[in-house]
């Protein structure tokens, strides 16, 4: 029966060509959108997660009140770091502490090569807290001072196809440093995507005697501390144990700022990021709410744009209904009838998006500073798929499959049949949500696209 069903609904699109293009088109098209929404919202809320103990590493931040107003830092006094693995030594929530610089360009030598590549001074525990896979040496690296660990694509530009490991490099043409590791490369996906190289922290200690002053300063807020808490332990109760651990060190005039140390989880770090006098406030998760709003609303649109599209054939299809009711065939089998062929067409929809997301991700990774890919090799990936189109073909289907069904046989074959008084009230109502979601989404866009205008004219007059 089901091949019977396939068989006529193939028979109805290849005998309706401008009908099925219009279809399958509009159709594919909105899917194909909604699958870029879709990568690009998966690729959001995967962030972070390629490093292992993504769930136990935080980053230590304050907030200081200046002016009566809350204002919360990434940045932290040196000195914090000493104080808490004085505090947190045995049988400690605290596993691992790794106070680092920030990341940006440093300009590796080696003869004739010379570039200007991003990375940072790390203390030793850095590399198993960030989980990187090492393809030559291994994580220990950086317990050498005069060591360097670079990324993949970093070792390849200098070294080519040799062996890079034991090789010398000159670090801000002043500090030589040899190669103990290479890692694989960072995806695009994490805080630390442009760390291409680490150098040890007691380099940068033994050559900067500002990083040395530093050490004793608890008013100098320049650096960052990043923590990795035990598997069961609460970030929250740390946080409370921490709290004071900067007020109490400092003189009069800074503990007026109130400075308050607390742990940020890595998994709120790019959703989260948003503070507003001391509250977090949400961040990018609201794009994230957004665009998945978006994409649902511009598929929902593109089953509307297909049941009117069935809807208006009625009359010529009301004599198939009237016949295949006269020689015995029931309601509900006129509903899988219809639902096949709802079910085919987003079939073949689906294909064709798939064609359209696989030709235009490297324009929309361009436009939205991603490289997104389809995963094919991901079973979840098609199962979500599947059940997709199936979702997409009922919701599409469903008022067609319905509406054609009921048809009465005998006034059909009478040639007397008329569609009733109110018949085209719910493909009136259908048209006009579709046009007041579009006219919403169009304004909608129009006014994003000039806040932004003004933002950058704002930052640009500043």
């Amino acid at each position: 029966m089901l091949r019977s069903y396939f068989k006529i609904a193939w028979r109805n699109l290849f005998n309706n060509k401008a009908y099925s293009v219009i279809n399958i088109g509009g159709l594919a098209v909105g899917m194909a959108v909604a699958m870029l929404i879709g990568l690009w919202i998966y690729d959001e809320l995967s962030f972070d997660t390629y490093h292992t103990h993504y769930d136990h590493i935080a980053q230590v931040m304050q907030h200081q009140t200046v002016d009566g107003q809350v204002s919360t830092n990434y940045s932290i006094p040196l000195p914090l770091e000493a104080e808490l693995r004085s505090k947190y030594r045995e049988n400690s929530p605290i596993k691992r502490i790794v106070l680092t610089s920030w990341i940006y360009g440093h300009v590796l030598d080696m003869g004739d090569r010379k570039f200007v590549k991003k990375g940072g001074f790390m203390q030793p525990d850095a590399p198993e807290m960030l989980s990187l896979r090492m393809l030559k040496g291994t994580r220990q690296g950086l317990r050498d001072p005069g060591s360097i660990l670079l990324a993949e694509s970093v070792a390849k530009a200098y070294f080519g196809d040799t062996d890079p490991m034991g090789k010398i490099l000159k670090l801000d043409n002043k500090m030589a440093v040899r190669v103990t590791g290479v890692y694989q490369d960072l995806p695009h996906n994490t805080t630390f995507r442009d760390l291409t190289f680490i150098a040890p922290w007691d380099l940068l200690l033994n050559n900067d005697e500002s990083v040395r002053q530093a050490s004793q300063q608890w008013d100098n807020n320049s650096f960052q501390l990043f923590v990795q808490v035990a598997d069961k332990a609460d970030m929250g109760a740390i946080s409370r144990l921490l709290k004071n651990s900067k007020l109490e060190h400092v003189d009069k005039n800074i503990a007026l700022t109130k400075p308050e140390i607390f742990l940020e989880p890595m998994a709120h770090w790019h959703l989260h990021s948003d503070w507003k006098n001391g509250v977090n406030v949400g961040g990018r998760i609201q794009y994230v709410w957004l665009f998945g709003i978006i994409g649902l609303v511009v598929l929902l649109l593109a089953c509307i744009n297909f049941m009117n599209l069935s809807t208006a054939r009625s009359e010529k299809r009301a004599k198939e209904v009237g016949i295949r009711k006269a020689v015995g065939s029931l309601r509900g089998q006129l509903i899988g009838q219809f639902f096949s062929e709802s079910i085919l067409v987003v079939a073949l929809s689906f294909v064709l998006a798939m064609s359209g997301t696989v030709l235009s991700l490297p324009f929309f990774n361009d436009i939205a500073d991603k490289q997104t890919a389809i995963p094919w090799s991901n079973p979840a990936y098609w199962i979500v798929s599947l059940v997709f189109c199936l979702l997409t073909g009922l919701v599409a289907g469903s008022y067609p499959a319905l509406y054609l069904s009921a048809f009465n046989p005998l006034s059909v074959l009478k040639g007397t049949f008329k569609a009733g008084r109110f018949a085209s009230l719910p493909r009136r109502v259908l048209v006009v949500l579709q046009f007041t979601v579009s006219v919403t989404l169009i304004i909608g866009t129009i006014r994003m696209l000039l806040e932004n205008l003004v933002k950058i004219q704002y930052e640009y007059a500043s």
